[in-house]
């Protein structure tokens, strides 16, 4: 079998034989020193541009990358540069691309345009660039001028045996490179790169790929390969894989298996991703095998930095020749940021280069146009002055979306048929933001960009199976959002909790449920349990019924909140059970497209418990609340020097 060759060779330019070894210098070399460089997670980023949002921002762009590449090229005699892929999805402008311009064979994508004029040496594929199809992604990978190589996926051919499988794209490429040695002479050696995806892009990206190709897992392959890069001559092995790291990993192929993948032997250098996060640093403290200081996975360099260009990954490399050979004596690993923070503020370290912003600009401009443009319609304002009083359409809309979204995604798989929640939290509350920071859209047309007013956080869709008895917990967690209200008081009481953040305030939709703020919280600010005697979330029913502590739900939630992030019950990776290729914004772009004309006007799921005797509740928001349609039960008290206004709610019975 020529594992070289793909078979669909005929047509990407990408798909090509391995290239010749070149001749090793038979006298004693001096070691030489490598610099391998890395990007990963573009996901269409070209450039430091939020389409949302129609502005310039400072932490994230390729442009602004591409100053970090040309400056630590020329720091170093010896350089590659790899992307690890999740390049051509996830901002606006690849959705112009394959939903609405489209692409020929012939044609560069903007991102090659950009790519190209780095001079690449080679790239892996990651999990989203198959949502678009398998079409598309070869019309666009063959508008790269460097090779893309993917291991694990194989082209099905229908008779059963696995031996005589071969890949859909070559599963490593073998570079020949002319490098410069300590001591001045030139040297010739042969690097291997191989490319891994997750196993998951078979659940992930169904449609597009069952009947296509079929996945393997990623460890086992490198077990397959890398002996066989080895044998080809490779001095070098590199692997890049679109896979993070996990202490522990759920049944099945692993997703993210980059640990288990630096224990195979022969691999010199890992680069990796997917996970959206920084390594090294310090969020792996503590994580089995890794070596925060030198940069290390049980004891192989390894760096993944970061998403949207926001990061360089720079590991570098000390080659000792041992007779005919080469093999890496030392390491050094590093990342290097665009931008740096100074409190909520984004601060550029770095200038975008002009040739990429040059090279997608009729792209850029055209994806500024198509975002204007309406795509659905709201039959009723959105708003979020009163988020946090009562069920609201600003919540509604993204947990309709969230809950058709969860229902397609699970569908085929053996989670078909549980029952899907959805959990939403309202982003922007006022709280720290100030009285301006809400959402505010009038009924009618509704653009791709107002998605941005409704989901400001670039999370990506997960899923998790919960019982009946674990969605109560989490609901507990969120009602931390209250302060405790004394229904033997008849003076002013504040209801909401400044210390507590809008976004942990989850709204779970698909159930039913009362919150007592008479009753103390159960769970703090930051998820400690205070009182396991507590319960403020009474009622709690589905369908009709009181919820059964055993009944099994599928829930639709964010990366944030189902790795762990606000610390609720339950939620800490382990209950995951769909890592969804769609960020969550996304979802709710797609869902406002294929509806058409949307109703938001929230269903009123949840609501205070009322409560006896003449107390006097309050709380804050936006001045501006008082013309909203929503307004109408509660009862303006007052404009504060904060710019603020306070209201009153009624909760006497």
């Amino acid at each position: 079998m020529n594992r070289s060759i793909s078979g669909i060779a005929s047509k990407p330019a990408f798909l090509v034989p391995l290239l010749a070894c070149g001749l090793i210098s038979s006298v004693q070399a001096a070691d030489l020193q490598l610099r391998l460089m890395q990007t990963t997670d573009l996901h269409m980023h070209a450039l430091n541009f939020d389409y949302y949002k129609n502005t310039e921002v400072n932490d994230f762009g390729l442009a602004r990358t591409a100053t970090l590449i040309r400056d630590a090229r020329a720091e170093a005699r010896n350089s590659l540069l790899f992307d690890n892929g999740d390049l051509l999805q996830g901002n606006p402008m690849g959705d112009y691309m394959a939903r609405s311009r489209g692409l020929s064979y012939g044609e560069i994508h903007p991102m090659f345009k950009a790519m190209n004029l780095l001079g690449y040496d080679a790239a892996n594929i990651g999990n989203h660039e198959f949502n678009y199809g398998l079409d598309f992604l070869l019309k666009s990978l063959a508008g790269a001028n460097f090779p893309y190589v993917l291991s694990n996926v194989y082209t099905v051919d229908g008779d059963d045996d696995p031996a005589n499988d071969r890949n859909y794209i070559q599963p490593y490429v073998i570079l020949d490179r002319r490098v410069m040695d300590d001591d001045g002479q030139w040297q010739d050696i042969k690097v291997g790169v191989i490319g891994f995806t997750p196993p998951q892009i078979m659940s992930w990206d169904k449609g597009h790929l069952e009947g296509h190709v079929t996945v393997r897992g990623i460890v086992e392959t490198a077990e397959a390969l890398v002996p066989e890069i080895r044998e080809a001559g490779a001095d070098v092995v590199v692997a890049i894989a679109h896979s993070g790291i996990a202490s522990s990993h759920p049944d099945g192929l692993k997703e993210n298996a980059t640990a288990e993948l630096a224990q195979v032997e022969g691999i010199d250098a890992i680069l990796f991703g997917h996970a959206h996060s920084v390594f090294p640093s310090e969020a792996y403290e503590g994580f089995p095998g890794a070596d925060l200081e030198k940069g290390t996975l049980h004891g192989v360099p390894a760096v993944m930095p970061g998403f949207w260009g926001s990061h360089l990954g720079i590991i570098d490399l000390t080659l000792t020749q041992d007779g005919d050979a080469w093999t890496v004596s030392d390491s050094a690993v590093e990342n290097r940021a665009v931008f740096r923070r100074e409190g909520r503020d984004s601060i550029p370290v770095v200038g975008s280069q002009q040739d990429i912003v040059d090279a997608v600009a009729s792209e850029h401009e055209a994806t500024i146009e198509w975002v204007g443009q309406a795509v659905g319609s709201i039959s009723s304002p959105i708003n979020s002055f009163f988020a946090l009083v009562q069920d609201d359409p600003s919540i509604q809309i993204v947990n309709n979306a969230q809950t058709w979204y969860g229902k397609q995604i699970i569908e085929g798989t053996e989670y078909e048929g549980l029952p899907v929640l959805s959990a939403g939290a309202p982003f922007k509350a006022g709280g720290r933001g100030g009285p301006d920071y809400f959402t505010d859209l009038p009924a009618g047309e509704i653009a791709i960009r107002n998605v941005a007013d409704l989901y400001i956080y670039p999370n990506t869709a997960r899923l998790v199976k919960l019982n009946g008895a674990q969605v109560h917990e989490w609901l507990e967690r969120s009602a931390a959002q209250f302060n405790q209200i004394d229904p033997s008081s008849t003076e002013p009481q504040e209801l909401i909790s400044e210390t507590h953040p809008s976004y942990n305030f989850d709204v779970i939709d698909g159930v039913t449920y009362l919150i007592d703020v008479t009753q103390p919280p159960r769970y703090g600010d930051k998820g400690e349990l205070l009182d396991e005697t507590a319960h403020r979330i009474i009622n709690l029913g589905f369908n009709g019924d009181p919820i059964d502590p055993e009944q099994e739900f599928v829930v639709v939630t964010n990366n944030y909140r189902a790795g762990g992030g606000g610390n609720f019950p339950a939620l800490d990776g382990s209950t995951i059970i769909v890592e969804a290729p769609q960020t969550n914004r996304q979802v709710l772009v797609d869902y406002i497209l294929a509806s058409g004309e949307i109703d938001p006007k929230a269903d009123d799921n949840w609501s205070f418990a009322p409560i006896a005797g003449d107390v006097q509740v309050q709380f804050q928001t936006s001045p501006a609340a008082a013309e909203a349609s929503n307004a109408e039960r509660f009862e303006f008290i007052d404009t504060l020097e904060s710019g603020f206004a306070s209201y009153r709610i009624p909760l006497s019975e």
